[in-house]
């Protein structure tokens, strides 16, 4: 195992151990298999403890794996076929959101979903997800190409946000993402929304509006990421991982304040280590909403969206 991060060094550390117990055992023809089983039953065990009792912060960093899958990656899991549709009609078309109509076991959907990139070229191309205001205009035009098609919409989320530059604030951002969340909530087909990595402030609430609402297991779904609250409230990023609990951002967090409909479990070790897995469990969710949703009215639909949002922060005393 290629350790990405330190809490993961226990299991880094016994992997190494039960590797040079197998080498001794070929060098010399000794029968160590005793002492294999124990090491590789203690790894079982340090597994599960390291990933089932992860912190706020350490559940931020799996979100972030450079191996973990993506929008594409995805796509090509789930989808019979895919058809990609580009550009918003007024300026580019914005690499860091892609979409295009699909077909999940059978169904036809628009999925929409961040694309971060894989490596440094890709990266660069895809502006590390963080779209600008034509990407979000780009998935308004697909949304409402679904609707009039009376096809379902499930969105993936994964950014680090809306990109922040000048430019792109001169080209509307807010208004932008204000006009998505406007028009998500009175889509007349059924929305689902994923949030497979992270899932940050508008940038990700851009593409978030929708009748069920899903976190895969280890990301997180917040307002600001725990590096930038943290360099606002301690001037500094040393009290990440203090800003991340006291974010509540991770799915747990979310599901207790009912801010989300459910969390989508992943393998043990997370989605990277099986992505085949996270995929099926992925489409599953999917297809079991798609099949509640797809009968009910569109007013009801649209009403029972609408009212799901607007008691969010209510409190009854």
């Amino acid at each position: 195992m290629e350790t990405t991060f330190d809490f993961e060094k226990p299991i880094a550390d016994l992997q190494t151990q039960i590797e040079k117990v197998r080498q001794v055992a070929d060098k010399t023809k000794v029968d160590m298999s005793a002492t294999i089983r124990e090491l590789e039953e203690k790894l079982a065990e340090t597994t599960v403890e390291v990933y089932k009792n992860m912190t706020g912060w350490q559940k931020v960093q799996m979100s972030r794996h450079p191996d973990r899958p993506q929008t594409f990656d995805y796509v090509d899991l789930i989808c019979d076929e895919f058809v990609e549709l580009h550009g918003d009609r007024t300026v580019k078309d914005d690499k860091a959101i892609i979409g295009g109509f699909a077909s999940i076991g059978g169904q036809s959907v628009m999925v929409i979903g961040h694309q971060k990139g894989k490596n440094t070229k890709e990266r660069q191309y895809r502006n590390f997800g963080m779209a600008n205001p034509e990407g979000y205009r780009k998935a308004l035009r697909l949304m409402k190409m679904a609707e009039k098609f009376n096809k379902p919409v499930v969105t993936l989320i994964d950014t680090m946000g809306a990109y922040p530059g000048l430019e792109a604030e001169e080209r509307g951002q807010g208004e932008a993402i204000a006009r998505n969340l406007l028009e998500m909530s009175v889509l007349k087909v059924p929305v689902i929304c994923i949030v497979i990595g992270e899932g940050a402030s508008g940038g990700a609430l851009g593409i978030g509006i929708g009748d069920r609402v899903y976190m895969m297991e280890n990301t997180w779904y917040s307002v600001i990421s725990p590096e930038s609250c943290s360099s606002i409230l301690w001037r500094s990023w040393d009290h990440k991982e203090r800003a991340a609990e006291a974010l509540k951002l991770t799915g747990n967090d979310m599901l207790a304040n009912g801010l989300i409909d459910g969390i989508i479990p992943e393998p043990l070790g997370g989605a990277h280590q099986n992505p085949e897995e996270a995929a099926n469990n992925l489409k599953t969710q999917i297809l079991n909403d798609l099949a509640i949703l797809q009968v009910k009215d569109p007013d009801i639909l649209v009403s029972q969206r609408i009212d799901k949002f607007s008691k969010m922060g209510v409190v009854h005393e």
